[in-house]
């Protein structure tokens, strides 16, 4: 990838509604994207296996494989193919599935009916923080008990086995990461997301703690600063 959000950016789009794809596939190519579209799971499958991508956006509501079995299924792949960011079109007035796509890995959430602008601005908000590349304060991979995260490469691993991560979780970590022991307002972890109520920070701090903690309830390595955000506290 290079340093800009959109410059040679191959994006997949995948809704059922004719006129919604279309309409996504204009715009964002106007505004110099590479676009492919799909129409449902089978299609963006075969896309998926057989092209890579920069970023996917996926609507929730489709027949048959709908867009949440769509994120399960590319977060079940391996190397950066199941790191591929996913931004989900939800329903309006369906917070539930918002939850659930970011339970599932996606990076990103946009309630329909949308501003096409805010779908670009979000679009190019991921894309950066999956360029993102931390100013790293300590030397060597950060030691959180029984895993290691390695900021340079964002990887987590739990002896020597990798865990996945999304780019989301990537990102959040590698900034948490470069002030270890320090709180960082959780506003600030937001603000990359576009996510004005911070909610999708919360659930993505939830996803990481089942990731590193023993327990994930009394968190050791990830914690809450109450009234403030977030620190990460490695050993």
């Amino acid at each position: 990838m290079t340093s800009s959000p959109v410059a040679d950016r191959h994006l997949l789009v995948v809704d059922d509604d004719d006129r919604i794809r279309q309409l996504l596939k204009e715009y964002l190519s106007r505004k110099g994207f590479r676009v492919s579209a799909a129409s449902g799971g089978a299609a963006a499958r075969g896309l998926l296996d057989s092209l890579d991508f920069d970023l996917a956006v996926f609507d929730v509501m489709m027949p048959g494989e709908d867009g949440f079995a769509l994120t399960r299924w590319l977060r079940a792949r391996k190397g950066a193919a199941g790191r591929t960011p996913v931004l989900m079109l939800t329903a309006r007035g369906e917070p539930g599935d918002r939850i659930e796509g970011l339970k599932l890995g996606a990076d990103d959430y946009l309630a329909k009916p949308f501003e096409p602008e805010e779908l670009l601005l979000r679009i190019e908000s991921i894309l950066r923080r999956s360029d993102a590349k931390p100013t790293q304060t300590a030397t060597g991979p950060l030691v959180l008990g029984t895993c290691r995260f390695d900021i340079d490469r964002g990887e987590l691993t739990r002896e020597d086995e990798v865990i996945r991560l999304t780019e989301a979780e990537i990102a959040l970590l590698r900034r948490l990461a470069r002030s270890p022991h320090e709180p960082v307002e959780r506003m600030e972890l937001a603000r990359e997301t576009v996510d004005a109520s911070g909610r999708a920070v919360d659930v993505q701090v939830t996803r990481l703690r089942r990731k590193i903690e023993t327990d994930p309830k009394i968190p050791r390595y990830l914690q809450t600063v109450r009234g403030i955000g977030y620190l990460l506290a490695p050993d």
